[in-house]
């Protein structure tokens, strides 16, 4: 999660972005009592993500519903990663990267125990379409340090 939280997304691949984007967009839409499925289908079909739609609206919803606390998204204008989309992009990576385990762990940590499991199915999906598109998000690497 560190390697997301706070970064520029201009530095981030272009899967990190998108998924970025879609967060704040499916938040923004629910915000103004619209169908955030039916306002991110647009989007999701030119980055050939449509498949992955239905996955990644069940997974919002998921979190919204069964959160342990409210999660913190930024705006769609903001120019850094907040907190929970770091995480959430995080989960995704390492659930293609380690394997459920501990991704299994993290969600415990947000989410009420009856939602993990599908929480994971979810992620997993949503992996997977981001994968056949072509632009599974990548690690981030750490901000160059400032020499002194």
């Amino acid at each position: 999660m560190y390697q997301f939280v706070d970064r520029e997304l201009e530095k981030l691949d272009c899967g990190s972005r998108f998924l970025v984007w879609s967060m704040r967009a499916w938040v923004t839409s629910m915000g103004q009592r619209t169908c955030p499925a039916q306002a991110l289908a647009p989007a999701f079909a030119r980055w050939r993500m449509i498949g992955g739609l239905q996955a990644f609206h069940r997974t919002m919803l998921l979190f919204n519903r069964d959160a342990l606390e409210t999660f913190g998204f930024a705006p769609l204008a903001c120019s850094r990663v907040s907190e929970h989309e770091a995480v959430i992009l995080s989960l995704i990576i390492a659930l293609r990267d380690q394997g459920a385990g501990m991704a299994r762990g993290t969600l415990e940590l947000m989410v009420q125990e009856e939602a993990v499991g599908d929480l994971l199915d979810s992620l997993t999906k949503v992996g997977a379409a981001l994968a056949m598109a072509g632009i599974f998000p990548s690690e981030a690497h750490p901000a160059p340090q400032r020499g002194g």
